[in-house]
């Protein structure tokens, strides 16, 4: 009895490893435009958006990836302007929210008016709140509830997402 309540238990932990990675498999970006499943007012094909974006950007933007904390050069940008999306040039974040969250990527506490969409986001098996261009739909980041006053929120945005234009 305890052999077979044994085997049992190794079959049903297999068959969910088995599971786990293909669900995984899934979640690695490669060739597919998440970001262009859904209408936007900007709508290109993949191989317009590989064009337009470099590899990184591309991946980010389009394939929902990340970039490597405190990589960002944007992360360090302490001047007065704007933040705009890589892809299309829609601005997102007005340089006056922008914080330093330690995180490694650039943070926000509010973006511009109808600047950003989100979606709920399980791709790591627990529930997130995705940020993406209202224009484009390229993904942008996550936003948590563990930002400063006064809205609490911690819009954390991939540098390579966006560009910066000082003064703006």
């Amino acid at each position: 009895m305890h052999i077979s309540s044994t085997l049992t238990r190794r079959a049903l932990l297999g068959t969910a490893g088995v599971a786990v990675v293909a669900i995984a498999a899934t979640m690695i970006p490669g060739g597919e435009d998440r970001a262009g499943a859904a209408k936007y007012p900007l709508t290109l094909t993949p191989a317009q958006w590989k064009a337009k974006l470099t590899p990184q950007q591309y991946a980010i933007l389009r394939e929902a990836s990340t970039e490597r904390p405190f990589t960002s050069p944007l992360n360090k940008e302490h001047r007065t302007g704007t933040f705009l999306c890589a892809g299309c040039d829609r601005k997102l974040f007005s340089s006056k929210t922008k914080f330093d969250s330690g995180t490694g990527w650039p943070s926000f506490w509010k973006p511009l008016p109808r600047a950003i969409g989100t979606d709920k986001d399980t791709m790591l098996g627990y529930s997130r709140t995705e940020v993406h261009c209202a224009q484009c739909g390229g993904h942008l980041g996550h936003v948590f509830d563990d930002g400063p006053p006064p809205t609490g929120l911690r819009y954390c945005m991939n540098g390579a997402a966006m560009k910066f234009v000082a003064g703006a």
